[in-house]
């Protein structure tokens, strides 16, 4: 599969439904489009999610409305996402972190990614990083680890939310370093970024765009990426894997999706569009800002990418032994 590479299968797939479809496509859209954000403002998927949203409207003269819809691992704003009218003025900024993960870990997760969602367009992905306040006694990752050896569990650190591919980093780590730091989640990033910066809690695990702004300013101070590579973005940060834990490797992907049995024409029209967006230098080098590495896919490779994770992440649930209401 050669995932950089946008191909217009999806708009074929959708001249064969026939006219309507056709019709569907040209005319749309002739009104607002909502475009879902399942989490609270300021955070890793609102900063993204805004700027798609901007330049989308910019580029193609589109009003395209951001709404959040934050709670329970954003498992609450994908759930809204499926329940809409399959007409494609409703989207959702879904990631890894509520469609491959969310199901498995919230009992209140009724939905199948799967099968209650279409693939419309895939952002990017990003790495974990793992960061401290800027004034933090932590100068290294070995300093955590040195110290949570010497004292388990009095090292704390924040997340956006239990269950979450950003939790679940966390809990790798600490499995891999063999350590004991406790858990503290919170309910978005932003919360999560004001304790760690006043010192509330000593670290944060954090998408890349949520921390992007502290560390230009120099409040944070970040201490590794969890990707298998470093981050363009924050070349000089290292990898987990270079801090002596090697093949560790955990990231997450962004992506629009929209409800099941919303017009063919219409997701091809918008994967289209996307993606020509994605392309545009400034636009591009406005993503890599955030931190996420932009990656467009058809529906169709989108699709199989959230498929196989999926299926892997109810293996790392389980094994990881987490299940929340």
């Amino acid at each position: 599969m050669h995932r950089r590479t946008f191909t217009l299968g999806a708009l074929a797939l959708a001249a064969l439904a026939g006219g309507g479809g056709l019709q569907a496509q040209e005319n749309y859209p002739d009104k607002a489009i909502t475009l879902l954000i399942p989490f609270p403002p300021g955070g890793g998927t609102d900063i993204l999610s805004r700027l798609v949203a901007t330049k989308l409207g910019e580029a193609k003269q589109w009003k395209v409305v951001p709404d959040n819809r934050g709670g329970a691992g954003g498992t609450i704003g994908i759930t809204t996402a499926t329940r809409a009218k399959p007409d494609g003025y409703t989207l959702v900024m879904g990631q890894k972190d509520n469609l491959a993960v969310g199901p498995w870990l919230y009992s209140g997760a009724n939905y199948k990614p799967t099968e209650d969602l279409m693939p419309v367009a895939h952002v990017g992905y990003t790495p974990i990083l793992i960061v401290t306040s800027a004034q933090s006694r932590f100068q290294t990752l070995q300093d955590v680890i040195d110290e949570a050896r010497k004292a388990p569990d009095t090292i704390t650190y924040g997340s956006p939310g239990n269950g979450t591919t950003i939790h679940l980093a966390g809990e790798s780590f600490k499995n891999a370093a063999n350590i004991n730091i406790r858990h503290i989640p919170y309910k978005g990033s932003n919360p999560a970024m004001m304790d760690v910066l006043s010192g509330n809690v000593d670290l944060m695990v954090s998408s890349v765009p949520s921390a992007m702004a502290q560390i230009q300013a120099g409040a944070l101070r970040p201490l590794a990426v969890t990707s298998a590579r470093r981050s363009t973005s924050l070349p000089e940060v290292p990898t987990v894997a270079e801090s002596g834990f090697p093949d560790f490797d955990v990231s997450t992907w962004y992506g629009v999706f929209a409800p099941a049995g919303t017009n063919a024409a219409v997701v091809g029209k918008l994967n289209a569009e996307i993606n020509r967006l994605l392309e545009v230098p400034d636009v591009r080098a406005a993503v890599n800002a955030q931190g996420v590495e932009v990656e467009p896919l058809t529906p169709e490779a989108f699709g199989e990418l959230l498929a196989r994770d999926y299926r892997a992440a109810e293996d790392q649930v389980k094994a990881a032994g987490l299940k929340l209401e």
